[in-house]
């Protein structure tokens, strides 16, 4: 609205890009943080889903009643109504809103139904495909401009049909939005109306993806070109001298883990940085919690911990995770206090996420080990403790080596901040994946996410592993160990022992697999795309 502040009974027309998240707006970001209610279409990640409030209420299109056309009458009523209870409504829809989106039409009823919207533009399509695959739309010796086309008009359409004998002599470049389905008619109204046969072109799938494919031809042999490659809708069309003029690897293609597949284990809250880093690399991540990090539903030990951090009891106060950081200092928090009560105790971290999450809260940690496991912690702080009082900060879940050792040395106690479960979905679209061979590698971050996932394993996916064709990377030692003692093979061990090392881990063993070639996208044809472009289309235009 005017202020800039999402407005209770409102309504806004969010454009989610063509599917890459980092390419969500900055303001398209902020209203999925502040919706109650998000309508969104069938093709949009759950990636960018996963951005908004957890609280917010999730309604996919294609859940409403009705078929095509008969769905979008429902579409409208579904905002108004919500938007007329007093909510903050995202419709968020994949591209641009209003570039082939129906935005208008929904836009349209919502001022017939005096209902305030706002507009919020989206990377559309077109932009991110050029951009993803180094072709220039426009350049200022092959082409001054571009048409946006569909390849899909609505067959009883009002007014003006698509004049395909201007569109041959069009000069510049064409991008066909919704034409798959239609190519070879297509194609021959443009070689009817004199466009040359030889005109580069170009088909792209899932744009800005880690899952894009691509396949280059002379416009007379471009759907040739496509069924052999094996490109399916949703997919979008460049027809013009520009497309010849690309690299033979794009910028984005030359990504070290362009088009390889990776899940992610780690429990959502801390999975978001991994995940989005994997994209940055060309990767296309899938996330499978294996734990659930829970609020304690009795906070006495912690208060007591807290009361005699207050009063001095501790000399030193050691974290094993950002999760028992975040923890603890919440409920010191929550108890009207504030950090200067940590002033007399020295801290310990395990290692560069936790030591982070320390500085989040403006503290510094005095001692972060140069290895980022137990041992590490344990070999550089023992000397530090002899004789002191030592308290450890951690969660229900994870190994003696500290309490133990320290134990022989120092006077130890241990707090549970937090709670792990097990939160493994059998189910979940992850799994599916893993199971159709989808998958090359599974990231496992720690000794009990390495216990939950593969507890989950049958022979279909033990032979995966077996085969080499799902490969498990460890981020440290004992998780390896873990691995082994399972029955299952370890790939690689991250150096060093953080999500950044088992990505790295990752990018060495892709190109020593690849002998230096440039990675291609290893979609299976036929395979359900989970990642949306706008130029799916759900309507004609």
């Amino acid at each position: 609205m005017a202020d800039g502040a999402a407005a209770a009974g409102c309504v806004y027309l969010v454009g989610a890009g063509p599917g890459d998240p980092g390419l969500l707006t900055v303001r398209g970001l902020e209203l999925l943080q502040r919706a109650d209610l998000i309508l969104y279409d069938q093709l949009i990640p759950t990636r960018i889903l996963d951005l908004a409030r957890p609280e917010a209420e999730r309604i996919c299109v294609r859940d409403l009643p009705g078929q095509h056309p008969d769905k979008y009458p429902h579409i409208h009523a579904t905002l108004i109504k919500a938007a007329q209870a007093g909510k903050v409504v995202v419709r968020l829809k994949g591209g641009d809103p209003l570039i082939f989106g129906r935005g208008g039409e929904e836009a349209a009823a919502l001022r017939s139904a005096n209902v305030p919207y706002e507009i919020v533009p989206g990377v559309t399509a077109a932009l991110a495909a050029a951009a993803y695959l180094d072709i220039p739309l426009t350049h200022r010796h092959y082409s001054s401009a571009v048409a946006l086309i569909t390849g899909h008009e609505l067959p009883n359409k009002p007014g003006h049909r698509l004049d395909w004998e201007a569109l041959a002599r069009f000069p510049g470049t064409l991008a066909i939005y919704m034409g798959i389905a239609r190519l070879p008619i297509l194609i021959a109204e443009l070689l009817k109306h004199g466009k040359d046969p030889q005109t580069p072109s170009a088909i792209v799938e899932r744009a800005s993806t880690g899952a894009m494919r691509s396949v280059f031809a002379p416009l007379v042999e471009l759907e040739s070109a496509r069924r052999q490659a094996g490109l399916e809708a949703p997919g979008l069309i460049l027809i013009g001298t520009v497309v010849a003029h690309r690299p033979e690897h794009s910028w984005f293609e030359r990504l070290p883990l362009f088009g390889q597949r990776i899940l992610v284990t780690r429990p959502r809250p801390q999975a978001e940085p991994m995940l989005r880093q994997l994209e940055s690399l060309g990767a296309v991540p899938y996330l499978l919690p294996t734990l659930e990090i829970r609020e304690l539903s009795d906070f006495t030990a912690v208060d007591q911990a807290i009361d005699e951090l207050e009063s001095g009891r501790w000399n030193w106060l050691v974290w094993t995770s950002a999760n028992g950081v975040h923890s603890l200092i919440g409920r010191i928090l929550a108890r009207g206090k504030d950090l200067r009560i940590l002033g007399g105790v020295r801290i310990a971290a395990v290692g560069p996420k936790t030591a982070a999450a320390v500085q989040s809260y403006h503290l510094k940690p005095d001692l972060v080990p140069q290895q980022a496991i137990a041992e590490g912690l344990l070999q550089e702080l023992m000397p530090l403790v002899t004789g002191q009082r030592v308290l450890l900060a951690r969660g229900n879940r994870g190994r003696d080596l500290l309490p133990t050792r320290l134990s022989a040395i120092a006077e130890v106690a241990q707090v549970i901040c937090y709670e792990q479960a097990d939160a493994i979905d059998g189910n979940s679209p992850a799994i599916v994946a893993l199971r159709r061979g989808e998958i090359g590698f599974v990231t496992l971050s720690s000794s009990n996410t390495a216990r939950a996932f593969l507890a989950l394993f049958d022979d279909v996916l033990r032979g995966r592993v077996e085969r080499g064709e799902i490969e498990l990377v460890a981020i440290s030692p004992e998780t390896a160990r873990v691995i082994q003692d399972l029955g299952y093979p370890v790939t690689a061990v991250a150096e060093p022992y953080t999500t950044e090392g088992m990505i790295q881990s990752i990018i060495r063993r892709v190109r020593a697999r690849q002998g230096g070639a440039w990675p291609r996208s290893q979609v299976p044809a036929g395979v359900e795309p989970e990642i949306q472009n706008d130029q799916a289309g759900e309507q004609a235009e």
